[in-house]
């Protein structure tokens, strides 16, 4: 028994050593950290597969919420039971959200002379994501087409509610074409842990409960609690469909300056890690370092309860062929969404000259290649992009 704790804290500690590292140097945005976390996750430490890990983007683009946030949640979860959920999200958050709070408490200037590079190597990492799910993913003519129709559906489309329609859209035309060519698999949730599902009654009750609370009593930081688990609850589509939410809130109610908005937004462009820690920023602008503490856990709860409880779900889903042959069809969705967000915001932002295209180009070849770590990488974009 003594023997089984130590390896399970040991378990612990490596989730959090490889979240915090992750949150350290996972620059580029959602997109960019799902190609961040699949090099770690998948190929690196091989805690979870290529398709357990497609799935598990899938069901959090089809959830509220920050996605690749969620995703780190998930595989924590899957990894380590509740505390690994809860470990892998702080350590993928806490490095963005110190920055962005002693930001906030000093009121820094925002260094960019290096970010080129930053955005720069974030071309390189979706990059190789995409190459390599579209090996995997789409190996054949059918897939190939769902890939570029969904690509070109995500450049074309309105980005809040048209992701989802691509993913419902593929899965149908796949549970139709690949009927005859799936098995039942079933996500690897930890036995004692399958009973999750209250997690999502508690998300129901905050979401009706919260504003009731508010109005019986005067408290600044449950007001605050409320204004951003309900910006955390109701949106789709990233970070930066937030942004408007969060403005009403703390600009409207007087908690915030418009230019001290615009000067977080613009920090947390800048940071590594989830843009949601946006939320501690105002928080600690607003109501001080409690303040802090309250935003950043009320608009990152609903994504961790909405991830956990929707687990054994996927899970009976992933069961039966029929949506298994869905999901054929929905991953070559998916690399077609992140081949559409490779291009744009991602190329389109960084790529401006033909030395941005060999930066680029050389990023690529190091970690396809030459197989170098993505820090490595990171790095010596850094370097080669702050004197470009």
């Amino acid at each position: 028994m003594h023997s089984n704790r130590i390896k399970y804290m040991q378990k612990l500690w490596e989730v959090w050593k490889t979240a915090a590292r992750l949150g350290f140097i996972s620059f580029g945005g959602p997109v960019a950290h799902l190609g961040y976390f699949r090099e770690e996750y998948v190929k690196r430490k091989q805690w979870i597969d290529e398709k357990t890990y497609a799935d598990l983007v899938t069901l959090c683009q089809l959830l509220p919420g920050p996605a690749s946030s969620q995703v780190g949640i998930g595989i924590g979860f899957l990894r380590a039971g509740l505390l690994g959920a809860i470990v892998s999200w702080l350590g993928f958050t806490f490095p963005s959200a110190l920055i962005l709070l002693l930001f906030a408490y000093f009121s820094a200037e925002v260094p960019l002379n290096w970010l080129h590079g930053l955005l720069i190597v974030a071309v390189a990492v979706v990059a190789h994501a995409v190459w390599g799910m579209m090996k995997i993913f789409a190996s054949d003519r059918s897939r190939a087409t769902i890939v570029v129709a969904s690509t070109i559906l995500s450049l074309l489309l309105p980005k809040t509610g048209g992701q989802v329609a691509i993913i419902v859209v593929a899965g149908i035309v796949g549970s139709f074409l690949y009927r005859h060519h799936s098995q039942a698999n079933v996500l690897s949730v930890p036995t004692f842990r399958r009973k999750t599902t209250g997690f999502l009654l508690i998300f129901f009750i905050l979401l009706v409960l919260l504003p009731i609370v508010v109005r019986l009593m005067n408290s600044p930081l449950i007001t605050l609690f409320d204004s951003f688990y309900r910006a955390g609850a109701l949106v789709f589509g990233g970070g930066h469909v937030v942004l408007p939410l969060l403005q009403t809130e703390v600009v409207a109610k007087g908690w915030t300056t418009i230019e001290q908005f615009i000067a977080g937004y613009g920090m947390a462009q800048a940071v590594p890690g989830p843009l949601f820690t946006f939320a501690t920023y105002l928080g600690m602008v607003s109501f001080g370092w409690k303040g802090a503490i309250v935003a950043t856990i009320a608009i990152f709860l609903p994504a961790f309860l909405l991830v956990i409880g929707s687990l054994p779900f996927f899970e009976w889903i992933r069961q039966h062929t029929r949506f298994q042959a869905a999901f054929h069809g929905i991953h070559a969705a998916v690399v077609g969404i992140l081949l559409a967000a490779l291009y744009h915001p991602i190329w389109t932002k960084a790529i401006q000259t033909p030395a941005d295209f060999c930066l680029a180009l050389a990023a690529f070849c190091l970690l396809v290649i030459w197989q170098c770590p993505p820090l490595t990488v990171v790095i010596f974009s850094i370097i080669i992009g702050t004197f470009m």
